[in-house]
């Protein structure tokens, strides 16, 4: 089969679209004959962390298409049947972190960027019926890493004032569209006025340009629950933006991962800082009710046929999305 294939060479110069050896799935494994997958940072991340001398990776962690081939004892599911990729592997019950063992599709196992994938029974779910191929295939990892972060994690409640700093990313758009579903009250940043129009159009109650003073530009308004992904550059900004006993969560750090605050203002602020990552099986479900139960769509930024990748890859890193990117992927 064909794949996009990490080997020799970190970073990009590693990546070659090329045929790579298919297996067959084993006992509670289906093969998923993929029709579409998601970019996501991630894959960014794990061209530098998969090193030369490692064995070839097929990279991608999102994904969506039809059951091909089932393995011995797997139940529930057929060949035929039109289904999603959950990206988390051994985390399957919602808990305060996730177990030693949890790894994530794409890396160190092979990943969705190829005509076809074996996963373990476990990850694969049927896909919502309001959702196109395309929306399925960028869902996954996005979407249930702002569902923690939002729910499990800041829990969220109706007519919270919810702060989402740098809205053109993925999981941001996820983070919008399910604070607004969920009764909160939404505000954004971004350096693009087109990203900030786009945001009103899905729902926020005010975008600010990243560049302002956001204290000013918020009339002193402050927030109920902060949701942070863009890291050092952002970090203290967004603390300030908080109410006295409010809440951040943090799950990225694209822009610097060492950050420096005064603590003293923390603790008399009785802020709470809570770290979160992708999330459990459990939280996948709940997700993707969620999503059908609001019928919710992925924010599309652009598609690409896989073998254009370089485009593709090109285009998350100079953050010139709303959105997902995605691939298409040839029969």
């Amino acid at each position: 089969m064909k794949a996009l294939v990490h080997v020799e060479k970190s970073g990009m110069e590693g990546l070659s679209y090329r045929e790579i050896v298919e297996r067959k799935p084993g006992a509670g494994e289906v093969s998923v004959k993929l029709k579409t997958a998601g970019l996501n940072h991630r894959d960014l991340f794990v061209l530098q962390r998969h090193q030369p001398g490692e064995p070839p990776l097929i990279i991608g962690s999102d994904g969506a298409g039809v059951i091909d081939f089932v393995g011995d004892k797997v139940v529930g599911v057929e060949v035929g049947d039109e289904v999603i990729i959950n990206p988390g592997l051994g985390w399957d019950e919602k808990s305060d972190a996730p177990p030693a063992e949890f790894d994530i599709i794409g890396h160190p196992g092979h990943g969705t960027f190829a005509e076809k994938i074996i996963v373990p029974i476990e990850n694969v779910e049927i896909k919502p019926e309001h959702l196109s191929w395309e929306e399925a295939g960028v869902l996954s990892l996005a979407a249930l890493t702002a569902y923690r972060a939002l729910f499990t994690r800041g829990q969220v409640q109706p007519g919270m004032k919810v702060f989402i700093p740098g809205i053109g990313s993925g999981v941001a758009t996820f983070l919008l569209q399910f604070a607004k579903a969920a009764g909160a009250i939404v505000y954004v940043t971004s350096r693009s006025k087109e990203k900030c129009v786009r945001a009103m159009e899905l729902g926020a109650y005010k975008a600010i340009d990243s560049n302002e003073d956001w204290e000013q530009a918020l009339d002193g308004e402050k927030m109920d629950l902060v949701i942070e992904s863009v890291g050092a550059a952002t970090f203290n900004q967004s603390i300030k933006q908080l109410r006295k006993g409010g809440t951040i969560v943090t799950f990225g750090a694209s822009a610097g991962d060492v950050v420096q605050f005064n603590l003293r203002d923390f603790f008399y602020g009785q802020y709470n800082l809570l770290g979160s990552t992708m999330g459990s099986r459990e939280e996948y479900k709940e997700m993707l009710k969620f999503i059908s139960d609001h019928k919710i769509h992925p924010v599309m930024d652009q598609m690409f046929p896989l073998e254009q990748y370089p485009e593709a890859f090109k285009r998350l890193e100079e953050a010139r999305q709303l959105g997902k990117i995605g691939f298409t992927i040839s029969e």
